[in-house]
């Protein structure tokens, strides 16, 4: 495939994914609504491309990617690929396939994860749905992204963002229990200083991993006091989604349901619990600390 792509949503996934694509040799043509792109308008994104396009999309959840498809339908030809790496809703993957395919168009949906530290490094997680001939299409494309252990054909259209969905409710249990760990050991009535427990916990334990690893980094930036975190943790849909979707299954997720509610609740309640949630948040994805 020729090595150009459109890219819209410059935020801090996006401009890193950029900044990737560009060092591997990709031309990309830019947007984003706040004039930051290349291309200031959708239209002149489309004519600087030759067709079959590939348009990736990396906006916020809902609304905003279907005013961008919407956008962009006028200037489609048929054959172009839309790609959607945001944290979308995987039921409204399906929808917009289905929009797609009626003009000639494929849908892609990616579900993206590491943060961009990440990807800039060329190390972030793919989850990959729709068309599998799309897959085997972009795969120079996601292997520039990415190392090849990191990225995987999943299914069928919604698939992609439906492992995604399920990744990121698994990830809100593992920071819950990291977060009410170090709760404790903050309590203990020991001298303990978290940044060496979070440093030996991370070489060689069974809990070593990146989300301890950015624990640690994150105390010996911060201190271990937090007095710059905010208590009350911030969350975005796919916590709610994971929990929704599986009482729609008739399953019960009791770990992610009770960090989900915890986030909720630490609006009104805010505790160091939620600041070292909300560090973590900070650390692997520039999310706001305070």
């Amino acid at each position: 495939m020729k090595k150009q792509i459109g890219y819209i949503g410059l935020g801090k996934m996006g401009s890193a994914m950029v900044a990737r694509l560009r060092r591997k040799g990709w031309r990309v043509v830019s947007y984003d609504a706040n004039g930051t792109g290349a291309a200031k308008t959708i239209e002149q994104l489309m004519s600087a491309l030759e067709a079959p396009r590939v348009i990736w999309i990396m906006v916020p959840a809902g609304k905003p990617v279907d005013d961008v498809i919407q956008e962009l339908i006028p200037y489609f030809s048929k054959g172009d690929i839309v790609v959607d790496g945001g944290n979308s809703f995987f039921e409204d993957s399906f929808r917009r396939a289905e929009k797609l395919r009626r003009i000639g168009v494929s849908f892609v949906d990616v579900g993206v994860s590491g943060g961009p530290e990440t990807v800039r490094k060329g190390k972030p997680a793919l989850m990959i749905g729709g068309e599998k001939s799309m897959f085997g299409k972009l795969k120079p494309l996601f292997a520039d992204i990415t190392r090849r252990v990191s990225f995987e054909y999943m299914g069928a259209s919604g698939a992609g963002h439906f492992v995604k969905m399920v990744h990121n409710g698994i990830e809100y249990g593992m920071m819950q229990a990291l977060a009410e760990g170090f709760t404790l050991l903050k309590h203990s009535p020991f001298a303990v200083n978290l940044k060496e427990v979070a440093r030996v916990y991370n070489n060689g334990s069974v809990i070593e991993s990146r989300l301890v690893d950015w624990l640690e980094r994150g105390l010996k930036r911060y201190g271990q006091d937090l007095e710059g975190a905010s208590g009350s943790v911030a969350h975005t849909g796919e916590g709610e989604w994971t929990v929704k979707t599986a009482k729609k299954f008739g399953m019960s997720l009791p770990v992610i349901e009770a960090s989900f509610d915890f986030r909720v609740r630490s609006a009104k309640k805010p505790s160091y619990t939620g600041k070292i949630l909300s560090l973590l948040r900070h650390m692997f994805g520039g999310h706001n600390i305070k």
